[in-house]
């Protein structure tokens, strides 16, 4: 098997991916990365080697994200925006031995010390004069002959993904061919999901596992077309949703937040749009019924992580349950379990525990860490909390490293976020515990309010104490312009404290 089978069985003439408005078909991609395999085999990349790509959402991603994958190297995706001490860190710590550099990149690739990473043997500019240091530009690589995809195993080391990093300093998680295959055929075994003929909205950063193997890989897998989009904006967002005749439209919540917020926006914006799928944070229950309200857009909402591949749970395909991420993909086994290690009780609150193939197989370098989170017989223990309900629909509760401890009472970071989202004045709101003499932890909840709005701390406190238990209702609330979050629009609670 290679990963980078998944476009071989395409028409030649379908329409693979839309690049700066460039259409490439899939027999000219097939092409592009057969020769681009035989470049980068002239470089000395074999397999195992690391090609670290600091490239964002375009065809030179998609090029050398394959090429690479077919000679059985190691993909890297990394944030191209990132500055040069992140950038020389993760490259030192997966032992690059190339690294392809587009433009937006190339300053913070002159701030890496060379020395600093020893193991880069050359430096690939994606366009000509753009890239300091660059000793080979992608334009050249095209020129040699073009060469097949080995064959590997299914444990073969596909991708190296740097973790979120919400709890702590990011990891490269390692994912196998197996495990990308897996994830990719689980979430297609969809019939109402994405499939030949559709159009898919591709802004979530490639570098990150939803971009890369549900908005990628899975399009790719089934003939679609992906539209690549390297920056968010939603109005010019509309008009290449309608431009393009966009028929999919993966997200994570700032990008659902955004539209729900767009008092500009047509009511028909989304009306070709057949699949509206978000995930990677919770989802804010009003805003989906915000969206439904003004457009008629249901959103789907899922569940995944990077160690899964991404995905676990989906909506797609069933009817939607706002607050709900839907329900197990197949061949995905997951359990809920309590504070003693058993199962919990259905209606109860359980860390989500996953098995399956597309279970990772454990962080670089970092045995100490993958034994925390893999257990002896394969479950992989997510740090979230959940609820299932009758039908077998899961509801997220929070992670468990965000639990807030009051007087030894429970606190959810999300159950009080999402009460406090429901106040009229309430744009965004991220909560957090802090150390308190006599209860142990506090509530202190950081607000974004609605443009022209106006609220006090003592009226938001108020509203809470209405919908919570007192424990629960925050000692502190503070007023912001915004939250800080990573590149998935999930909320990094430790820049809050």
């Amino acid at each position: 098997m290679n990963l980078a089978r998944i476009i071989d069985s395409h028409p030649d003439d379908l329409v693979a991916i839309i690049s700066r408005s460039r259409p490439t078909t899939y027999g000219t991609l097939r092409d592009q990365v057969a020769h681009l395999r035989g470049g980068l085999a002239r470089l000395g990349v074999q397999s195992g080697d690391r090609v670290a790509l600091l490239c964002s959402n375009g065809r030179y991603f998609v090029d050398f994200y394959l090429a690479a994958l077919g000679l059985g190297a190691v993909t890297v995706p990394l944030n191209p925006s990132s500055p040069g001490p992140e950038i020389e860190r993760e490259v030192a710590t997966v032992g690059a031995k190339v690294v392809v550099v587009e433009p937006l990149a190339a300053h913070a690739w002159s701030q890496v010390d060379r020395a600093a990473v020893p193991t880069v043997s050359h430096v690939v500019a994606t366009e000509a004069n753009t890239v300091a240091a660059a000793d080979v530009v992608f334009d050249q690589l095209l020129t040699d002959a073009p060469l097949a995809a080995v064959d590997v195993e299914p444990d073969h080391l596909a991708a190296l993904i740097f973790t979120s990093g919400t709890a702590g300093s990011p990891r490269a998680a390692m994912l196998s061919h197996g495990n990308l295959m897996s994830n990719i055929e689980q979430a297609a075994s969809d019939v109402d999901g994405v499939r030949q003929g559709d159009v898919v909205y591709g802004v979530l950063p490639m570098f990150h596992i939803f971009g890369l193997n549900v908005v990628l890989g899975l399009s790719l897998y089934r003939g679609a077309t992906t539209v690549l989009v390297q920056r968010f904006d939603p109005s010019t967002a509309l008009d290449t949703i309608r431009e393009r005749n966009v028929t999919v439209i993966p997200g994570a919540p700032p990008l659902w937040l955004a539209f729900s917020h767009f008092d500009g926006a047509p009511v028909d914006s989304f009306a070709g749009v057949r699949l509206a799928l978000t995930g990677a944070a919770k989802m804010p229950e009003e805003a989906m019924r915000r969206l439904q309200t003004k457009f008629g857009l249901t959103l789907m909402e899922g569940y995944g992580l990077t160690e899964a591949a991404p995905v676990v749970t989906s909506s797609a395909g069933i009817p939607q349950r706002v607050g709900s991420v839907g329900k197990v993909l197949d061949g995905i086994e997951v359990r809920l379990v309590d504070d003693h290690g058993d199962d919990a009780l259905r209606g109860d609150a359980g860390e989500i525990w996953v098995k399956g193939p597309n279970v990772f197989l454990g962080y670089l370098h970092e045995p100490e860490a993958t034994h925390k989170v893999l257990t002896a017989d394969g479950w992989l223990r997510t740090g979230d909390i959940a609820v299932t309900d009758d039908d077998g629909y899961l509801y997220l509760v929070d992670r468990v490293k965000d639990l807030i401890i009051v007087s030894g009472f429970n606190v959810y970071p999300a159950e009080v976020e999402e009460v406090l989202m429901e106040h009229p004045a309430v744009r965004e709101v991220g909560v957090v515990g802090v150390p308190h003499p006599h209860t142990g932890e506090a509530v202190k909840a950081f607000v974004v309010l609605e443009a022209g709005a106006a609220a006090h701390e003592d009226t938001l406190v108020s509203w809470c104490l209405d919908h919570l238990a007192r424990y629960k209702c925050p000692s502190k609330i503070l007023f912001v312009d915004e939250l800080p979050r990573n590149v998935s629009g999930k909320l990094l609670r430790r820049s809050l404290i």
